[in-house]
């Protein structure tokens, strides 16, 4: 079975990041579907933070049909949930407590299309013939691969994001994950501190601030642009960049953290794959390949340092990268924030995930490993 991971599309952003909204994205995503036998959304397809559902599944609608009609008949989809679109299982997540105490999710609870309102117009939109099933918070691939949106992350990254001081206030509520060698969490440790927070902003984005100004989506990216000194931040940006660690030190002493003042695209990826690497620990996540998104940064790419991109001692991690235009971050033209990016599983089970940029190489057949 032939597999294609694809992540952070985050279809219904306010401003047009997201370009599968865009002819040609589109067109060189869907040219290559005929040979894949299961599509994987691997968290955040679309974006639930910036306004009322209604309107990100107005432009995700036709993106996911022309998805499903790309498909080969018979193939099938796999939908995971993220930070961003934590509502599409939302409603099946409380409904598995409402009669009696739940099992545990585990690595993976699985439901069907009809795991919420939206998913079930998802799989209407994929077409008949195309088999739509819900997994969260992960899902295995192959024995030797699972693969998760990666928002649990959040509860252990360094970067100071919104979302993980609002998990380390969260956490005081809660409880703190456990911490030592050895230490076990469940997924449900996780959400106890998140899923909270998720249901309030979609509250935001649903209700009377619908409309107003206040937007999450893109609040790393903004953060990095303004407050990086690398000389080409703008005067507030560096005099705040100056004081940013009075801050993080404050937020540090609330227990908020622990969180660092460096903010760079060096340290957002370097956090975000040690932050990873807590959480499968913690999860017990023994896999020799974990495919994740979330950080919006596609590697190992060759340029980088594979050995970084292990973690654990045993587990080699794939970021699918993302589908958003965030220039903010970095422009380099090897950036790995540029979108596009996808993981590709071949039926061969000998052969490793393999990072695509899906304009120039979903036809290929594997031609390197990691």
């Amino acid at each position: 079975m032939r597999t294609l991971v694809i992540s952070d599309l985050h279809l219904g952003s306010r401003r047009p990041v997201d370009i599968l909204r865009r002819p040609e994205p589109l067109d060189a995503l869907c040219s290559g579907l005929a040979e894949i036998d299961r599509l994987v959304l691997l968290g955040d397809v679309l974006e639930l933070r910036q306004g009322p559902l209604r309107d990100a599944m107005a432009v995700a609608r036709p993106v996911l049909e022309a998805l499903g009609a790309a498909l080969p008949k018979g193939a099938e989809v796999i939908l995971t949930a993220g930070n961003h679109d934590h509502p599409l299982v939302a409603p099946w997540l409380a409904r598995r407590g409402q009669a009696a105490e739940p099992e545990p999710l585990g690595l993976e609870a699985r439901a069907g299309a009809d795991a919420s309102w939206a998913t079930q117009a998802i799989g209407d939109w994929l077409g008949r013939g195309r088999s739509l099933s819900v997994a969260y918070p992960g899902v295995w691939l192959r024995e030797d691969v699972w693969a998760t949106h990666g928002h649990y992350l959040d509860r252990l990254i360094t970067i100071p994001t919104f979302e993980r001081i609002a998990a380390g206030g969260m956490a005081r509520v809660v409880g703190r994950l456990p911490d030592g060698p050895g230490a076990r969490a469940d997924a449900e440790d996780f959400e106890a501190a998140l899923a909270p927070m998720y249901a309030w902003l979609d509250q935001l984005a649903n209700g009377r601030a619908a409309g107003s100004r206040w937007v999450t989506g893109g609040a790393t990216a903004k953060a990095w642009s303004l407050l990086s000194a690398d000389g080409r931040a703008p005067l507030r940006g560096r005099a705040l960049a100056a004081l940013l660690p009075l801050g993080i030190a404050g937020i540090n002493l609330a227990g908020l953290g622990p969180v660092r003042h460096k903010i760079d695209s060096e340290e957002l990826r370097r956090a975000g794959i040690a932050a990873l690497g807590g959480t499968l620990a913690l999860l017990g996540v023994d896999a020799p390949y974990v495919v994740f998104g979330h950080t919006h940064c596609a590697g190992p790419l060759p340029w980088m340092n594979a050995a970084e991109w292990r973690v654990n001692g045993t587990t080699q991690l794939v970021n699918a990268g993302c589908w958003t235009d965030e220039p903010a971050i970095d422009t380099t033209e090897r950036s790995p924030y540029r979108p596009g990016y996808g993981v590709l599983l071949e039926a061969d089970p000998a052969e490793p995930p393999r990072l695509v940029r899906i304009t120039e190489h979903l036809g290929e057949r594997p031609g390197h490993s990691f």
